[in-house]
């Protein structure tokens, strides 16, 4: 006779049945995992092409024939001479982190200050048309940057300081401050809204003003991302051309001061590839200078990723 009962599944069977019921999500799940990884890896992969593309054009040359010693020590640079052509780039590397650091100490102050007014200070109002400007200057090509430092910067520098020409460290250092200002404006704010705002809050109910905020709890609990602004625009500096080829005034000198002509890495690159017949000496040495800005950047980072580690192991303690 039947009882009317019915009997239990089995555990085995039921999982089974929750395999079978869930396994449509799971795979899609999978799918698109892999394709985070895959996009993970690419960059990693893109970045060793690029180096891999830049070494192997110029590694006949730099194992072959190039004095590196010269190469990084001589100011003399003339790889158009028919008789002696000689590769120094010292001149070429003082130009490019004078013109560096000048935009950078322009830059920095005036980047995280308006960071921290528009994150802090601002209201809803003004803080929208702030970053309609700030994207606007963000979107603006560097060769109208350029065509600033030519036409602007060059005759104010020749009038009020009494200069030969415009055209110089501090004409390329303000240009390149100004590109690199909506960088680390953007970053520095988005690290600042990151912090919790339960810090904001236990301070004032503390008694701390509102720049005591700032200084004393928003600024150290963001070291991390405002570096990393920094770090960005220190890039964006470094690796600029067009803008410090038309305002630095492109002449092969170590300068003595911020009205001295200079030549930048980058700028010598854009300048003399397209003339350099292929596979030729200066062709090669062309791109030794992209396997030293390589370095340099990857010094940069390094830098900067140790003095992270070191903020946050102090943190920790």
């Amino acid at each position: 006779m039947e009882t009317g009962t019915k009997k239990p599944i089995d555990p085995k069977q039921q999982g089974r049945i929750y395999e079978l019921t869930h396994s449509p999500g799971q795979f899609a799940e999978s799918v698109i995992e892999w394709i985070i990884r895959i996009c993970g890896i690419s960059a990693i992969v893109f970045v060793f092409g690029i180096f891999f593309f830049v070494f192997r054009e110029g590694a006949a040359f730099l194992f072959g024939g190039l004095d590196l010693v010269q190469f990084l020590t001589s100011t003399e640079w003339y790889p158009s001479s028919v008789s002696n052509q000689r590769y120094g780039v010292l001149a070429l590397i003082v130009g490019t982190i004078s013109v560096t650091i000048l935009a950078m100490v322009i830059a920095v102050p005036f980047g995280l200050g308006a960071a921290i007014f528009v994150s802090e200070f601002c209201g809803p109002k003004l803080k929208e048309v702030f970053k309609v400007v700030i994207e606007l200057l963000a979107a603006i090509p560097s060769v109208v940057w350029g065509f600033i430092g030519l036409q602007v910067m060059n005759p104010l520098i020749i009038k009020y300081l009494d200069a030969p020409i415009g055209l110089s460290v501090l004409n390329g250092g303000c240009i390149l401050a100004l590109m690199s200002v909506p960088i680390i404006v953007s970053i520095g704010e988005d690290a600042l809204k990151a912090v919790p705002d339960s810090y904001r809050e236990a301070a004032e109910a503390l008694g701390a003003s509102h720049w005591q905020v700032v200084y004393r709890v928003l600024l150290p609990a963001a070291k991390n991302g405002l570096l990393a602004a920094v770090l960005l625009g220190t890039g964006r500096a470094i690796g600029e051309t067009m803008a410090v080829l038309m305002a630095t005034g492109h002449s092969v000198n170590i300068p003595t001061s911020l009205l001295d002509s200079v030549r930048t890495l980058t700028a010598t690159i854009a300048a003399e590839l397209g003339e350099a017949p292929v596979g030729s000496d200066h062709y090669q040495v062309l791109f030794i200078i992209g396997i030293l800005l390589f370095t340099i950047t990857f010094i940069v980072n390094l830098t900067a990723d140790l003095v992270i580690k070191g903020i946050s192991t102090e943190n920790d303690l």
